[in-house]
């Protein structure tokens, strides 16, 4: 197997492992019998679980979003906010169980209190995030900020439908629930 292909599969592995046993219950030594490789192999890549872990929540889970918010590029903003969730369906496995895992140390359910703490500085940004893109639309609304709250709190809620239920979402419906809350900032 070729370095990155290792490297990978181990991380691949990890992911599963977190997802099933949380970071606490989820050990190097379970990691390394199912990737099938030594010990010495997992710590040439990774120094220890903490950096393992730290890995796939700093640089992974972030990369999905980063990915998610790409693929949304559109003018309307109703297409743009269904088009970030509806295609959450089409994660694959992987990158699902890494969101599902981000979201866990998200919520403070996993993870140790450094990634917390980064996730905690991620959350601040949330709500001024989405008003900065819904600013262009909410200029014939009343109460722009509460729209704003209420979208987050909707696609949190698709989003723990679709990446921790493990449920799909067609798009009309994904496009029914964002345009009652947009409706009038189209």
């Amino acid at each position: 197997m070729a370095e990155k292909d290792i490297r990978e599969r181990i991380k691949e592995v990890a992911v599963e492992h977190f997802n099933t046993s949380g970071y606490h219950g989820t050990t190097i030594r379970n990691i390394a019998k199912d990737v099938n490789c030594s010990l010495p192999m997992i710590y040439y890549y990774f120094n220890s679980k903490k950096e393992l872990f730290d890995e796939i929540i700093k640089k992974e889970y972030f990369e999905v979003l980063k990915r998610q918010a790409a693929l949304s590029n559109t003018s309307n903003i109703v297409d743009f906010y269904t088009k970030f969730v509806y295609n959450l369906n089409f994660l694959s496995n992987y990158d699902k169980q890494v969101y599902r895992l981000g979201i866990k140390v998200y919520l403070s359910f996993d993870g140790d209190q450094e990634l917390m703490e980064i996730m905690d500085e991620w959350e601040k940004t949330i709500l001024p995030r989405h008003y900065q893109i819904l600013e262009p639309h909410l200029k014939d609304v009343d109460n722009g900020i509460a729209i704003v709250r209420t979208l987050v709190h909707l696609l949190e809620t698709l989003i723990e439908s679709i990446v921790v239920k493990n449920r799909f979402l067609p798009e009309e419906e994904v496009r029914e629930e964002i345009s009652i809350v947009l409706r009038g900032c189209e």
